[in-house]
């Protein structure tokens, strides 16, 4: 079988370096996650950017986990990245317990499931990721009412880190890798 994107690195040929995030991958996935085959290419800038994000979404956080996966989530749905949008969609759903939030994140504005929190970083995240970026005051007033200062310096390098993840896939249409479907049945092995 032609394989329909020459470019694809075969995982046979992924850098030996990368050996500990493809065992992670499919342990926690059961299989290796599809931009891993174009990241690999580049084994020193994918370990940057995965000790990146790995820093981001570390215990001692400043941001709660659930706020992170509602703002990856949101940045993923803005970039029409098909990858992100699926990742970050089973991260929301076990994070949140539910499908709830990921269902309603596209028209978070009128849905009464998010709190004046979520509201204001998603406004913010929205603001973020337009191009150029378009915060308002009114935007970070509102911010200030529900997080610190160094809550909001973190909720910007996330929400920067997932634009860069996002139109790095989108861009090279890394395609979804089934892991979370609209229809309730989100898992992860």
């Amino acid at each position: 079988m032609k394989n329909k994107q020459p470019w694809v690195q075969p995982l046979s040929q992924l850098p030996f370096s990368l050996k500990p995030i493809v065992a992670m991958q499919q342990k926690h996935y059961g299989s290796v996650l599809n931009p891993t085959r174009w990241w690999g290419r580049m084994p020193r800038l994918f370990w940057l950017v995965a000790l990146f994000v790995g820093y981001l979404e570390r215990k001692k956080a400043r941001l709660d986990p659930t706020l992170r996966a509602l703002l990856m989530t949101r940045v993923s749905q803005q970039c029409d990245c098909a990858f992100c949008i699926d990742a970050n969609s089973l991260r929301l759903a076990q994070r949140s317990g539910a499908m709830d939030k990921v269902l309603a994140l596209a028209d978070w504005h009128t849905s009464t499931l998010f709190s004046p929190a979520e509201r204001a970083a998603l406004g913010y995240a929205d603001a973020v990721t337009a191009t150029p970026p378009r915060v308002s005051d009114e935007q970070k007033t509102s911010l200030h009412c529900h997080f610190s200062d160094g809550q909001i310096t973190e909720m910007t390098a996330l929400v920067a880190f997932q634009n860069l993840s996002a139109r790095f896939n989108a861009a090279l249409e890394i395609p979804s890798q089934g892991l979370c479907s609209t229809d309730g049945d989100s898992h992860a092995r």
